[in-house]
């Protein structure tokens, strides 16, 4: 096979869905239901709770998807959660089939959609190591000469004959990754089932990924929140929303288009509809809204200190709150932090204008996230709330000398020059 040969082709693709349960379990319900519908009366049979607005309607899924993969190819797919992202890799290894549009599919699929894909909890690991083989059509043979390797990479050798209905999710995982790498397949098709496994499987998971398509030929579709993986491991970017892809190229420009819609964009963000952590338990003070005091979130001038208009609801007086400000770069990794103490909350809604410096940091994007808590008098600390804030970009509207200190190239922070202790001829 060439190298540019054609291992995928998705044209067209759209999958509807009916919202609400479709049909009622026996004839006898579906007619109190049609003939409930036909009266124009409640259906008799529909579960407390459900929005008798939303049954029957349907929903895109996916709304026209078109791409091409070829051989070789690592691509990684993101977007929000509801974007469509699983949807796509069902209707790519059959689970489900497409409403509108055709899927060519030029080879064998090896895929791990979620923990355990393809396993028979009552057999043993080594039988459903043979079962994944012969569904991909490999003989004994072929399985036996690499069953070998695939204990040793999946780490489970001492419960390789064991049920696999004992395994924990991260062996599951292990053994599942292991068999799809192993075994003889042209495309592997990954949804975000490594966050199961440990760092260090990880790390090895996606070394054997890299392996497989530089090295091996084989085509790799892998979906994950983590930007990080995706911007080590593929080398294209597909970015869903609502059901669209809304860019197909560059890594990078890809998750910054993907990072662009998870924040707002406008200088002000307002919390008061923001859901927070399940973690946080206290409710006294409610971060209401933030301002930032420049005119665009696309070009504030790194070397010049900007304020932040905090304005927060408090229930109580209370003394000695402070807000955690973190700056995250643009696959959401934390970067800095800057923590101002000593704030007097009155009961009601109070306004605070905070100055930031963020000299320290190279020209890029970055977004951010506040966290507000009360300091106690034994030292500890309740958070009071969490929040997402904005993606901004730091610029330098003043030329540079030298080279242009680009978090692509150079890192996130500018750390103070080095000095040179000694030179000298040996």
């Amino acid at each position: 096979m060439s190298e540019n040969e054609l291992m995928i082709r998705v044209q067209n693709v759209k999958k509807q869905y009916r919202l609400g349960q479709i049909g009622g379990g026996t004839l006898r319900g579906d007619l109190q239901s049609w003939w409930a519908r036909k009266r124009g009366k409640e259906d008799p049979n529909t579960r407390i709770g459900t929005n008798q607005r939303l049954a029957g309607t349907t929903f895109m899924a996916l709304n026209g998807v078109s791409f091409t993969v070829n051989k070789g190819e690592a691509v990684g797919i993101i977007g929000a959660n509801g974007a469509g992202k699983s949807t796509l890799l069902k209707l790519l290894t059959h689970v489900t089939a497409p409403t509108e549009g055709d899927i060519d599919l030029y080879g064998r699929v090896a895929s791990m959609l979620e923990v355990g894909t393809g396993f028979h909890s009552e057999m043993t690991g080594r039988e459903n190591v043979y079962l994944n083989g012969a569904i991909l059509g490999m003989t004994r043979a072929e399985i036996d000469a690499k069953m070998d390797q695939i204990i040793e990479f999946s780490e489970v050798g001492d419960f390789i004959d064991t049920p696999v209905k004992r395994y924990s999710s991260g062996m599951y995982v292990k053994l599942a990754f292991s068999v799809a790498a192993h075994l003889d397949s042209e495309i592997m098709i990954m949804d975000e089932v490594l966050a199961v496994g440990d760092m260090k499987f990880q790390q090895k998971c996606l070394s054997k990924m890299r392996q497989a398509a530089k090295k091996e030929g084989r085509t790799v579709l892998y979906v994950s929140h983590n930007m990080a993986t995706i911007r080590e491991l593929c080398d294209r970017c597909i970015v869903l929303d609502n059901g669209k892809i809304v860019y197909d190229g560059n890594v990078d420009d890809g998750i910054a288009v993907y990072m662009s819609t998870s924040y707002s964009e406008s200088n002000y963000s307002e919390f008061t509809d923001y859901r927070r952590p399940s973690w946080i338990e206290r409710n006294s003070i409610r971060m209401h809204s933030v301002k930032y005091d420049v005119e665009s979130l696309e070009a504030i001038e790194r070397t010049r200190p900007f304020n932040l208009e905090f304005v927060f609801d408090s229930t109580e007086d209370r003394d000695n709150v402070g807000v955690f400000f973190e700056v995250h770069d643009e696959v959401d990794v934390p970067v800095a932090t800057a923590c101002l103490y000593g704030m007097h909350m009155k009961k009601g809604r109070n306004r605070f204008v905070v100055q930031y410096d963020f000299s320290i940091l190279a020209a890029g994007r970055y977004s951010n996230v506040f966290t507000t808590f009360t300091l106690g008098d034994g030292g500890g600390f309740g958070v009071e709330d969490r929040t997402l804030g904005a993606n901004f970009k730091l610029v330098d509207t003043v030329p540079q000398e030298g080279a242009v200190l680009d978090t692509k190239f150079f890192g996130l922070t500018h750390l103070p020059d080095a000095q040179l202790c000694k030179e000298e001829l040996l």
